[in-house]
């Protein structure tokens, strides 16, 4: 009897946190080349909060005005081939991904450092930085998406739309 109570209770609980996460852990990924690139966040809402510029969301973040480009935990990028990321010489291997928000246009910023959490940016740890073409999408993106899709054969596009704006650059698998 203590048991089933003990699970029952620790089933509600477990049901509790997952219905209450705010930014739900997602991914996306593309094949080129027969090469896998992949990308995987949390995707936070608006909520009818202001998200960029003067008084937004993201300008309370402690590293602003690099965002971790999602919520919670870092954003991560593999790549299983070398790749040409807006000019930017990126090696097969993982990263984290991060995005200067006050620049017009932003700068993607390729880390080094995998594994912590979104807070946790040390510029020492840039492979780079790279522009990203800024633009706006036709009406308010809710929750933040980040897209991949391949363009052609050996191309592909990094899209990242949230609010009212949407910054996207080109690759190539090198």
């Amino acid at each position: 009897m203590k048991r089933a109570l003990f699970l029952a209770v620790a089933a509600v609980g477990l049901a509790g946190i997952a219905c209450s996460q705010q930014s739900p852990a997602t991914e996306t990924s593309v094949t080129i080349g027969g090469k896998t690139i992949s990308i995987k966040y949390n995707a936070p809402s608006v909520k009818g909060r202001k998200i960029f510029g003067d008084g937004g969301r993201i300008s309370k973040d402690g590293t602003y005005p690099v965002w971790r480009l999602g919520a919670d935990s870092a954003t991560r990028f593999h790549t299983d081939v070398n790749l040409d990321l807006g000019g930017l010489k990126v090696p097969a291997g993982d990263y984290t991904l991060y995005a200067q928000v006050d620049a017009q246009p932003w700068q993607l910023i390729v880390s080094k450092q995998t594994g912590q959490w979104g807070t946790v940016y040390v510029k020492e740890n840039d492979l780079g930085r790279v522009k990203m073409t800024m633009s706006k999408p036709a009406s308010l993106v809710e929750t933040m998406k980040i897209t991949l899709s391949k363009t052609d054969e050996k191309s592909g596009k990094l899209v990242v739309e949230w609010e009212h704006s949407s910054a996207a650059m080109s690759f190539k698998i090198q």
